[in-house]
C-alpha cells in the first residue's frame, strides 16, 4: 500500500501505534521499529503530571484486556522538554500525533497552545473521553453542547490539524463526528475504549476493554462515520493482523492504529504495514 496523504502531511503507510500503547515512542524504540510505521500517537499529556491508577492497573480476558491506567504521565513541562525533542530528532519517517486530556475544557487548551509550535507534531488527538469534572463527570463526547465547546476552544488555540477520539458507547457516533466536523475537527479516531470490570482484577475496580473484541465494533463506527460526515478517519480497536486492517480500510479509514495486540508481540504493527505494503 502506498503512502497516505491526510492531516496536511503525507504517512509513509497507514499504520500507527495507538494512545497509550507506545509512550512517546522513545519507550519502545529497542523493540519496535518506529521508523517503518506510519506514525506514533503519544500517550495522553495534560497539563500536570499524573500518576494514575492504583495497580494492578492491566487484567487480560478471553476477547481482550481492561486497562486503567488512569492517564499517568510526566504532565506538559516535561513532554515538552524531553518528549517531543527526542521525537522531533529520531523519527524522520514516522508522524507524531500528541493526544491530549484534561479534567476541564481549559486543560485542553492549555496543552494543545503550548505545545502548538513543538516541532515535529503532525496533529493533535483530542480525548473526548474524558470525564468532565464541570459538568458532573460526564465525559465530553457524550453531550453535543459539551463536545462542541471541547473542539472549538482546541480549534482556535492551535492551527495543526485536529483529530478527535470517540467513545464507542454513544448513541450515535456518527452524529457526534459531526459535531466535531462543525467546531473545526479535521478528522476522527474511533473507537476508544469501552467501560468494563472484572471484580477483583484491577485497582481502580473498573477499566477500558480494548482487544480483539473491538474490532467488529470499530469497524462499523468508521463506516458510519465515513458516510455522515466524510472526515478522515483513524480507525483504532482490535488490530492484530492486516486482515483487519483491512477491513477498517475497506470501511472507509484513511489510518489505522494498533494498540493492545502490540503490547502482547512487538513486532505486530510493523509486520501489518509489511503486509499491506504488499498488497
Amino acid at each position: 500500500m502506498s503512502a497516505v496523504s491526510v492531516l496536511g502531511a503525507t504517512f509513509q503507510n497507514p499504520v500507527l501505534l495507538a494512545a497509550g500503547t507506545a509512550g512517546f515512542g522513545r519507550e519502545v524504540q529497542d523493540v519496535i521499529d518506529l521508523e517503518a510505521l506510519g506514525g506514533v500517537i503519544t500517550k495522553a499529556v495534560t497539563p500536570e503530571p499524573r500518576q494514575g491508577h492504583a495497580p494492578p492497573r492491566v487484567a487480560e480476558f478471553a476477547g481482550g484486556m481492561l486497562n486503567a491506567v488512569g492517564l499517568a504521565n510526566p504532565g506538559l513541562a516535561t513532554v515538552a522538554r524531553d518528549h517531543l525533542p527526542w521525537a522531533a530528532t529520531r523519527l524522520r519517517r514516522a508522524r507524531v500525533i500528541v493526544n491530549v486530556a484534561g479534567a476541564v475544557v481549559e486543560d485542553y487548551a492549555r496543552v494543545v497552545t503550548e505545545l502548538s509550535e513543538a516541532p515535529g507534531i503532525t496533529a493533535f488527538e483530542i480525548n473526548a473521553s474524558c470525564p468532565n469534572t464541570s459538568a458532573g463527570g460526564l465525559e465530553f463526547g457524550a453531550e453535543p453542547r459539551s463536545l462542541a465547546e471541547l473542539v472549538r476552544r482546541c480549534r482556535r488555540a492551535t492551527t495543526r490539524p485536529l483529530v478527535v477520539k470517540l467513545s464507542p458507547v454513544l448513541p450515535d457516533i456518527a452524529a457526534m463526528a459531526d459535531v466535531a466536523k462543525a467546531e473545526g475537527a479535521d478528522a476522527v479516531s474511533v473507537v476508544n475504549t469501552i467501560p468494563g470490570t472484572l471484580d477483583g482484577r484491577l485497582g481502580n475496580g473498573i477499566g477500558g476493554v480494548s482487544g480483539p473484541a473491538l474490532l467488529p465494533i470499530g469497524v462499523l463506527a468508521t463506516r458510519r462515520v465515513v458516510a455522515r460526515t466524510a472526515l478522515p478517519v483513524i480507525g483504532v480497536g482490535g488490530i492484530r493482523t492486516a486482515s483487519d486492517a483491512r477491513a477498517y480500510l475497506a470501511a472507509g479509514a484513511a489510518l489505522v492504529a494498533v494498540g493492545t495486540a502490540a503490547l502482547a508481540d512487538p513486532r505486530v504493527p510493523e509486520r501489518i504495514a509489511r503486509e499491506l505494503s504488499h498488497g
